[in-house]
């Protein structure tokens, strides 16, 4: 690292202008995150025009600012209203919501709040340190590495079914379906499009998150209406106990290096990273029962994964031009058109830019945890709403949050679909997890797998031609029978105890 370089980006990043753009992006990326379906790369893409008229480093500022602040502020309408935001939020809901509905919505919100920020701070800290070792490693991922990864994965999230694992296999196996559909990306044959040009693109999958999570749940919590209204639910304490802090403390530090490395991985992005983060401490914990019920650590953990993902993106957009996520793609395109040309050649011939990035990040990500803190108490008002005020809300900011995705009113049909769809889900207990992430890494995996088949002349030797693959292989075999062998473990536990108890 290049001190001097680094104590002139510092001094950059604090001049009050640029200062100004990280309070009002990070800002804007927390009320965009809490919308759904809008998320940063559509906050970032609307803003692209404003940016022509800036300095070029504190357009890439503000841009960073929207995305990691729409990481703090998607876990917001998870916790309080059991939608996410993004799909990088959809772990939060697992055990946020829950902790809302025991009336914690308050430490849920602080705690979550923290967890960015210490994985923020530990991405950041990680960019500083391994930018360029970290984007020769990524460049090792061929097409047979990264389709191990995505199967690791969708392994790792469906082995967190426990109790249902095969209603989870076959949700994942429905969201492999729905990824199939559109123009086959190798052959141009359309497939399952039903003659409508709509469908050429795919589903997208935010209108099955929108769908599935806050059009299912107000369907779902509409069936029991006025059982609810009788309910009295309290906020709770506007911050985290010792003993909560105590149990969140190392899931956040372990997940924060998981989300990083994995955000560097282009392609993967904070959703992967959340569940890699959620399922990796769940698994590791000695009351796996307890996560899904609101368990604290379950929140911790993918909050400090999917802000430490948001930094790592970075990497490889800077280094390599190769954009880390959809967010990057659109910061990408608006990069160029600002005169910047992402790559190697980036941090030799305008190192200024790359270190005040940097630096932008560690400011923006203290002003982040204040703002967030600050607007608990105001976010968590939203549970005192009358169900009957609130659920028209939600299901109003769906259909705006559709609507922006392509000014298409078929999406408006597709989203009562999966709406119904979702109502069924939860009716019948099936994880939705499973069905999103199958949905989201779906067409990336089948194309990843198929080049990987062609560049092998059909061999599936391929899949075990690297250390890198071996590795992913055996972690995807693990993580579907751990829960077994942790589960005849526990049995054989019980079982001495029951014998010593019985012989004393």
């Amino acid at each position: 690292m290049d001190v001097s370089s680094f104590m002139d980006g510092l001094s950059i990043a604090l001049e009050p202008v640029n200062i100004m753009w990280i309070v009002i992006g990070g800002f804007l990326g927390t009320v965009v995150g809490m919308l759904p379906g809008l998320g940063p790369a559509t906050a970032v893409a609307v803003l692209i025009p404003i940016t022509f008229s800036m300095n070029p480093v504190s357009a890439i500022i503000l841009m960073a600012a929207i995305y990691y602040g729409a990481m703090y502020g998607g876990s917001r309408s998870s916790i309080l209203l059991n939608t996410p935001g993004d799909g990088s939020a959809i772990a939060a809901t697992f055990d946020g919501y829950p902790m809302a509905q025991k009336g914690q919505a308050g430490p849920a919100l602080a705690i979550s709040a923290v967890a960015s920020f210490i994985g923020g701070i530990i991405a950041v800290i990680g960019f500083v340190f391994l930018a360029v070792p970290l984007a020769n490693f990524a460049l090792k991922f061929g097409p047979a590495e990264y389709f191990l990864l995505m199967l690791l994965t969708l392994s790792a999230i469906v082995a967190l079914s426990i109790g249902k694992m095969v209603k989870g296999f076959l949700a994942m196996m429905i969201g492999l379906a729905l990824a199939t559909v559109g123009i086959d990306t190798q052959t141009g044959v359309y497939r399952f499009t039903m003659g409508l040009p709509h469908f050429s693109d795919g589903i997208d999958f935010l209108i099955v998150i929108i769908g599935v999570y806050a059009i299912g749940e107000v369907l779902y919590n509409f069936l029991n209406i006025d059982q609810q209204k009788k309910e009295k639910k309290k906020v709770g304490k506007v911050w985290f106990t010792k003993d909560q802090w105590k149990r969140s403390k190392w899931p956040i530090l372990r997940s924060g290096p998981i989300g990083f490395l994995i955000g560097v991985l282009p392609g993967a992005g904070g959703t992967i990273a959340s569940m890699i983060g959620y399922t990796t401490q769940k698994q590791i914990s000695k009351n796996p029962e307890e996560y899904g019920k609101g368990a604290v650590e379950g929140l911790a953990a993918p909050e400090s994964s999917n802000n430490a993902a948001s930094v790592g993106a970075m990497i490889p957009l800077l280094t390599m031009g190769i954009p880390g996520s959809g967010t990057t793609a659109v910061m990408l395109g608006a990069l160029i058109m600002l005169g910047l040309r992402p790559g190697p050649l980036l941090f030799e011939q305008q190192p200024d830019t790359v270190w005040a990035l940097i630096n932008s990040m560690f400011i923006g990500n203290i002003a982040l945890v204040i703002i967030n803190i600050l607007l608990v108490g105001v976010l968590v008002k939203i549970l005192d709403t009358p169900a009957k005020v609130l659920y028209p809300i939600i299901v109003l900011l769906a259909f705006i949050g559709t609507y922006t995705l392509s000014y298409s009113t078929i999406d408006f049909f597709l989203l009562l679909v999966f709406g119904i769809f979702g109502l069924f889900l939860k009716v019948l207990d099936f994880p939705i997890a499973p069905l999103v992430l199958a949905l989201i890494v779906g067409a990336e995996m089948e194309q990843n797998f198929r080049m990987a088949v062609l560049s092998s002349n059909g061999s599936l030797g391929i899949f075990f031609s690297s250390g890198v693959s071996i590795t992913l292989l055996v972690l995807t075999i693990l993580s579907l029978f751990y829960p077994l062998i942790i589960k005849l473990v526990k049995k054989r536990n019980d079982l001495e105890e029951d014998q010593m108890s019985k012989s004393s």
